[in-house]
């Protein structure tokens, strides 16, 4: 690493209960000038994750692991929106072990037993793709706080604005204020206790999934492209190599659409983005 440079060692998180496997990678990396940090356990990642969540540039992750899989952890820290970049290691090597994992969020997948130049290759190039999401979301903040200050200076009659112009800025922003509920299909959403009810059961959603919703709903038939979602819904730069918001939007179709196989409420447009609708009789 450059001598010159002020930041601190890339933070690397490596989940693996093969004790020698995982001593051996911590002694590589930190022959790469890489901080390590260990876990042997699903649970102990885990609880390490949701403590310090942005504490960790990349996340080596095994699949079979005690207490809770590698999957199951994958799956958790993206539905909360964490995005630092996961590699998962593995001797699990089918089509479909992959296809699994890169359905939770996965960025990169390597089959055990593999090249140690290969995988150092691959940190790499994850850290490249990180420090590219960061600077670009610290361009977008920079960006963002020039126009609000530029927006302040001008600001002149601010109380005049008429209700119609209001309501059309919060609905393109996704922060126009809402009901207490809103029906889709045989579900009532109430964004209070954050819950779905239908006449058969109860669904608790996430802060996260009330917000996804509350964005369809406020520019609802409108196609919302992925990096939108990303900027207005999880707050980060639309160049983010993440699955996140396919997920998100197969789990709400789970939830409410009557055959989530073949969705009539939340649509997806190939290489275009996503579109919330309903049906005219509803």
């Amino acid at each position: 690493m450059n001598s010159t440079m002020t930041e601190e060692k890339p933070h690397i998180l490596v989940v693996e209960d093969e004790v020698n496997l995982a001593e051996g990678l911590r002694y590589t990396l930190e022959q790469e000038s890489y901080s390590v940090t260990l876990a042997h356990e699903g649970t102990v990642a885990l609880e390490l994750l949701l403590q310090s969540p942005n504490e960790y540039d990349i996340i080596v992750l095994d699949i079979m692991l005690p207490g809770m899989s590698g999957y199951t952890i994958c799956s958790r820290i993206r539905e909360l929106g964490v995005v630092t970049p996961i590699m998962f290691l593995s001797a699990r090597t089918l089509p479909e072990d992959r296809a699994k994992g890169f359905d939770v969020g996965a960025n990169q997948y390597m089959a055990k037993p593999f090249e140690l130049d290969e995988f150092l290759a691959r940190i790499k190039n994850m850290l490249k793709l990180q420090r590219l999401q960061r600077d670009s979301l610290l361009r977008r903040n920079a960006e963002k706080l020039a126009e609000a200050n530029q927006a302040g200076a001008n600001q002149v009659g601010v109380n005049q604005t008429s209700a119609a112009q209001t309501d059309s800025a919060a609905a393109g922003s996704g922060e126009m204020p809402l009901g207490t509920q809103f029906q889709v299909g045989e579900y009532t959403i109430y964004f209070d206790s954050m819950e779905a009810k239908s006449s058969e059961k109860t669904v608790h959603l996430t802060q996260l999934e009330i917000s996804l919703l509350k964005y369809f709903i406020l520019n609802e038939n409108r196609l919302i492209s992925k990096d939108e979602l990303l900027e207005k819904v999880w707050k980060m730069p639309g160049v983010q190599n993440t699955r996140a918001p396919d997920q998100f939007i197969l789990r709400l179709r789970k939830i409410f659409e009557p055959d989530p196989a073949n969705p009539v409420y939340f649509l997806t447009y190939r290489n275009a983005g996503y579109r919330f609708v309903r049906p005219q009789d509803e």
